[in-house]
């Protein structure tokens, strides 16, 4: 019998639905993918890159309260989701793409 998504703390239904449209439909599968490659997935699908989604699933991973990390860990967090944002939005895009990203000019959509 599978959990679902949303009895995990903080982790909603709209957090349940990303996952689902991810291929991701129990909260053990969502705790067996892990934080980052279960993010890249929904980047990978769809789901706009926020790195506060990011933040909270990392926290309701680890069974934390999501206003728990501070500091020098939360800066770690964030580079960790640059990567997996750069990762997902990165591929099959040309130099001159992701220069024009860098600058604001083309909008970033997991589509790409």
């Amino acid at each position: 019998m599978s959990t679902s998504i949303s009895t995990i703390r903080n982790l909603g239904p709209a957090y349940e639905e990303a996952c689902k449209r991810a291929g991701i439909h129990s909260a053990e599968e969502l705790r067996g993918l892990g934080a980052d490659a279960a993010y890249g997935r929904l980047l990978a699908n769809g789901s706009k890159p926020h790195f506060i989604g990011y933040y909270v699933l990392v926290m309701a991973l680890q069974g934390r309260p999501w206003n728990d990390c501070k500091g020098d860990e939360k800066k770690a967090l964030r580079k960790r989701f640059d990567t997996i944002k750069a990762q997902s939005f990165d591929k099959g895009r040309s130099e001159f793409e992701r220069i024009l990203d860098q600058i604001g000019v083309i909008e970033k959509t997991a589509s790409r």
